[in-house]
């Protein structure tokens, strides 16, 4: 059965990065995988500035039309029907991080629907060290937000809090108990917790209410924020 995986979550919390990561390790299954990027409003560290590496890997790649050009105003192109048309193994979308830039996945509703039951996966990737995300009640405005313009109904919460190169244990720890709130008040389990490998490493080592706290996911950093080192990786 297709797995169609659904990132949604406000601007910084890591989208994109788990977008990259979760398609890499279906590649590496050796699944078919097609990354669709749907992110209108970001123009900066989008999946097509690692467009060379996902096409190493086997994946198809789904950008905005005029994405890296002059022109400022995004378009859809026809190709995302692909996702729903074609025989995948996996499916992401990496979506807009505010309710404005969710509502291009909206008009993919009925597609949407007529999933297999069990297939669809609507994750809200969260980091609690971004403003808008940095209590339960502003994380639970923005989640309703972003449900209300996609049309989508969050199934499932990643723990992705961090600083970037400043990040540590205690973010993952700081995020813990926001995100765990939020799962009380609004039934959304948690499904994952993501980061470096040895903060996550130390997090998960230490006793926690499980249901707050979902699948270890160790990520690696393909979104490099320095120039040096993009430029030296290229496209």
């Amino acid at each position: 059965m297709k797995e169609v995986i659904v990132l949604i979550g406000n601007y910084g919390s890591g989208k994109t990065e788990l977008a990259l990561n979760f398609a890499f390790q279906a590649a590496n299954e050796g699944k078919k995988v097609e990354l669709l990027d749907l992110d209108m409003v970001n123009t900066y560290f989008r999946l097509t500035d690692r467009g060379n590496l996902i096409k190493m890997k086997e994946i198809r790649l789904v950008s905005p039309n005029f994405v890296h050009s002059s022109v400022e105003t995004l378009s859809l192109p026809a190709e995302v029907a692909s996702a729903f048309a074609l025989d995948w193994d996996t499916v992401i979308f990496d979506v807009g991080g505010d309710p404005a830039g969710a509502t291009a996945l909206g008009r993919y509703h009925e597609d949407f629907a007529a999933l297999p039951e069990g297939s669809l996966k609507v994750l809200n990737v969260v980091n609690t060290r971004r403003p808008m995300a940095g209590t339960p009640d502003k994380l639970l405005s923005l989640m309703e937000g972003m449900e209300r313009h996609s049309r989508q109904k969050v199934t499932g919460f990643i723990n992705n809090t961090n600083l970037a190169r400043m990040a540590s244990a205690d973010d993952l720890r700081d995020g813990y108990e926001i995100i765990a709130e939020a799962s009380r008040r609004s039934g959304v389990p948690v499904l994952y917790t993501s980061g470096r490998p040895d903060l996550l490493a130390e997090f998960m080592a230490e006793e926690r209410d499980p249901r707050f706290v979902g699948a270890p996911m160790p990520i690696e950093t393909y979104m490099h924020r320095d120039w040096e080192t993009f430029t030296r990786e290229g496209l």
